[in-house]
């Protein structure tokens, strides 16, 4: 009678898991999630980029799972600091933007995948199983949009120029649709109130909107647009 082999799972073969969100139910969500896999563990967690890259440097997961709205930091700059200092980790985006636009972008700052937080569990597992099997993971929604571009097969027109924006550029828009003052957005994003005009100043000239009114419209109508995708 041939002897039945039995997988054990233990802390030391299971894919190590590091969550950066700002949200603790968030974090707890997934921690749930990921605490229901036999082969996958949650290592460390963390609500900021400064103290996501520290643990991470230190503790060396498999994957990270990062959302680009973080506490006082920007997701994107994570992105692009985990990708020179700790090259080895595998970087999964799981965030509220259900946008083309981000998706193109963190892919481009080194992330390895893309999922929005309205899919459902089983996408997000289905997510960082390809991330971490080497394979690059978008949702379909999202892949489509993205070929479609790419082929010139697309039926919509582009984004009415915010692909001209930079990432910081894109990052102040979205803090202004969201109702964050200049003050505010210089606080959450640890720049000066300055630079921040600077950047909404470039934003109305390359979007061409008239006036700071025009610039909040346009913000919190294009915020609104991507919670409803």
């Amino acid at each position: 009678m041939k002897e039945q082999i039995v997988k054990h799972y233990s802390a030391s073969n299971k894919a190590r898991v590091f969550l950066v969100d700002d949200h603790p139910i968030v974090r707890r969500g997934i921690q749930l999630l990921v605490g229901l896999e036999r082969d996958l563990i949650i290592c460390g967690q963390a609500e900021s980029a400064p103290e996501a890259l520290e643990q991470i440097r230190r503790l060396e997961p498999d994957l990270a799972v990062v959302d680009l709205a973080l506490k006082e930091s920007s997701g994107i700059d994570l992105i692009k600091d985990l990708r020179v200092q700790c090259p080895k980790v595998k970087i999964l985006v799981f965030t509220m933007h259900d946008e083309p636009l981000y998706a193109e972008r963190v892919l481009k700052a080194g992330a390895h995948g893309y999922v929005t937080k309205e899919e459902g569990s089983d996408k997000a597992i289905e997510a960082i199983r390809s991330v971490l099997d080497g394979k690059p993971y978008l949702s379909g929604r999202l892949a489509n949009h993205m070929l479609e571009g790419l082929t010139g097969f697309s039926k919509t027109k582009s984004a009415g120029g915010l692909e001209s924006l930079s990432d910081r550029e894109l990052e102040v828009l979205d803090l202004v649709g969201r109702g964050l003052s200049s003050k505010d957005i210089a606080q959450r994003l640890k720049i000066s109130v300055k630079t921040v005009e600077s950047h909404r100043e470039h934003i109305k000239a390359k979007l061409g909107l008239r006036g700071a009114n025009e610039l909040v419209q346009y913000a919190f109508k294009w915020v609104n647009r991507q919670q409803r995708i």
